[in-house]
């Protein structure tokens, strides 16, 4: 049986946009991922993915480059977590709340 795990209204700085303008200083997005993976064979943290190293890949991400696509930033998000986890499959959205 599978399971959906969500990380959600995660807030990060970082330099993204379609104009310069936009990526010369920090600004915040919010970020929501959802993990399908296999149901645990044990309820223990060992048996499954540790959501801090989820959020400390986002940032990574995000902190590494900066995108003109907001679409571009979820999609490399995507695959940076499947290659990452043992996951079945992964939904990135972002946001910018500003």
């Amino acid at each position: 049986m599978s399971v959906v795990v969500e990380v959600a209204g995660l807030q990060l700085e970082g330099r993204h946009g379609a104009f310069e303008a936009e990526r010369e200083s920090l600004q915040p997005f919010v970020y929501d991922v959802a993990l399908e993976l296999e149901e645990p064979a044990r309820d223990a943290l060992v048996h499954t993915v540790d959501y801090r190293e989820v959020v400390s890949l986002i940032r990574e991400v995000s902190r590494s480059r900066e995108f003109a696509l907001l679409e571009s930033l979820a999609g490399t998000l995507a695959d940076a977590l499947l290659e990452r986890f043992p996951v079945d499959s992964a939904t990135v959205r972002v946001r910018k709340p500003h």
